[in-house]
């Protein structure tokens, strides 16, 4: 049998999706059946339980295939976005809704229960959750389950960002947080997901699977805005020929930081440079 990355395969000792019959070894192998996050973000963790490591973040309106739901209220499948596989939480999951429409383009916006920005908020969502509009009311857009929304901190699914270092920038001072994927957290990868995700490219979650997927390898030297530069377990973006921008441990924070500087307190701690890489100018 062939080895596969269980970060994207759907696949255990015991349980694995049908599509992979024959091509891994599982006790038994199942179809999936398709949920959507239901929650503003929802973890995907490595094991069944509150305290495992967090791999990453799901956000409101993503859709995933569940293999397994279990009686302690944990769900076993893959997310659509990006192939990720994990565990989350059962009760952060419902039935698909109607399709989404718009997409959150700011930092974080508001769902009020009415007509009204005087109405207690029913939840905060995060830059790139994803909704069903019914109508536009004026300033105020009403999803599927009547939440209202601030129409102007939409856009449409079906457009994209012109510039993905831009969204990127709109982070900064957003906390570290490793597996997070929101404005609450996030670590480096997940900056870069979000970022390009929304300028409508493609792009896998972690940042060894970036460096593999992702754009043209340049040399370090010749550095300009929208590169993306590689250590093993961690990326940054290039804002300009002097400057990056990335999630760190060092800042605790999304943080704007001189290339030179970072590069060599990096090294200081072990990790080279591993490569740079150039993304394809938008067609």
């Amino acid at each position: 049998m062939t080895s596969y990355d269980p970060r994207s395969t759907p696949a255990r000792p015991d349980l694995a999706a049908s599509h992979l019959a024959g091509k891994v070894a599982a006790a038994r192998f199942v179809d999936g059946h398709v949920r959507e996050i239901a929650e503003p973000q929802a973890p995907l963790r490595r094991s069944p339980s509150p305290d495992a490591g967090l791999d990453t973040e799901a956000l409101k309106g993503e859709r995933v295939t569940i293999y397994e739901s279990n009686e302690e209220g944990w769900s076993w499948g893959q997310l659509a976005a990006d192939g990720y596989v994990g565990y989350m939480p059962t009760s952060a999951l419902r039935d698909p809704g109607p399709s989404p429409t718009h997409r959150v383009a700011v930092l974080r916006t508001l769902v009020f229960p009415g007509p009204s920005i005087k109405l207690p908020p029913l939840e905060g969502l995060s830059f790139g959750c994803r909704l069903a509009i019914r109508r536009i009311e004026g300033p105020l857009a009403v999803t599927d389950s009547n939440g209202f929304v601030p129409t102007c901190h939409l856009k449409p699914i079906d457009t994209s960002e012109s510039d993905f270092v831009a969204v990127a920038e709109q982070f900064l001072g957003v906390p570290y947080l490793w597996g997070g994927k929101s404005s609450l957290g996030l670590d480096c990868s997940g900056l870069v997901q979000l970022a390009l995700m929304a300028s409508g490219v493609a792009c896998p979650r972690d940042s060894d699977m970036q460096e593999r997927a992702l754009g043209a390898t340049v040399p370090v030297s010749a550095l300009q805005r929208g590169d993306l530069v590689f250590w093993t377990d961690h990326v940054a973006i290039v804002r300009d020929a002097t400057t990056f921008i990335h999630a760190n441990a060092f800042h605790m924070a999304v943080a704007f930081e001189p290339v030179r500087e970072a590069i060599a307190r990096i090294a200081a701690t072990g990790s080279e440079v591993t490569s740079a890489r150039r993304m394809a100018p938008p067609i």
